[in-house]
């Protein structure tokens, strides 16, 4: 899980460094290191379970916002038949850049909860459940 958990670190902090240019890097690049910040607690095996719940809703709120957005995931998938959003670095329109926010949010959760079940698992092997 070390590993894992480097990579991450490592991989959210290049993703807040490349929001600088981003037309909301206020909101991206604290999305982006607060995940990082927990593979680093982590790590370090200490499991602050208000921490997770915290991110999962508000990157949770924040994901099914994007969904319904206008140029969001659904429009993405309607209107704009699910076109490439990774041709380009450059965020040409704003389905695409909604729609890699959405996935962008999607990452974050995912690595949170497999954090979180993994830690979970730790502790109740170590009797502290």
């Amino acid at each position: 899980m070390k590993i894992f958990n480097w990579f991450f670190i490592v991989t959210f902090i290049i993703f807040a460094g490349l929001q600088y240019n981003d037309p909301d890097p206020y909101v991206w690049m604290p999305i982006y290191l607060y995940a990082g910040a927990l593979c680093w607690l982590s790590i370090k095996k200490r499991f602050p379970r208000p921490a997770y719940w915290i991110g999962w809703v508000v990157y949770g709120a924040y994901a099914i916002y994007k969904v319904f957005d206008q140029y969001g995931l659904l429009d993405w998938i309607t209107k704009y038949h699910a076109e490439n959003i990774a041709g380009t670095m450059k965020a040409e329109t704003p389905w695409v850049e909604e729609t890699r926010e959405f996935f962008g949010l999607v990452i974050v959760m995912s690595v949170l909860l497999i954090n979180y079940i993994y830690l979970s698992m730790v502790e109740k092997k170590r009797g502290k459940s």
